[in-house]
């Protein structure tokens, strides 16, 4: 079970600011879902295969196929600096 302590101390890892009113209210959602994750965790799985989708569907796909121009050099005339068709920008690292 946690704690407000335990709230605030996992508030402040993930760097959220929290109201102190509300304290009692995060731990008892978390402890809703832990407890929701610990009765899972019991349940038999054998024989079950893994899913990446709970639909049994395939994904349509769009034909791969080109349907703009190559507007390029239309597009670098307003560039600052270019060269053979890339966009010059000043270094940032060192």
């Amino acid at each position: 079970m946690l704690s407000a302590v335990d709230v605030n101390k996992i508030a402040h890892l993930a760097r959220l600011g929290i109201e102190e009113q509300n304290v009692a209210a995060y731990a008892n959602d978390l402890n809703g879902v832990l407890a929701l994750m610990t009765q899972m965790s019991e349940l038999d799985t054998t024989g079950v295969k893994p899913m990446a989708h709970p639909m049994d569907q395939i994904q349509r796909l769009r034909l791969d196929d080109v349907t703009e121009t190559n507007q390029r050099d239309y597009f670098q005339t307003i560039a600052p600096q270019t060269e053979e068709g890339l966009f010059l920008v000043p270094k940032v690292i060192e």
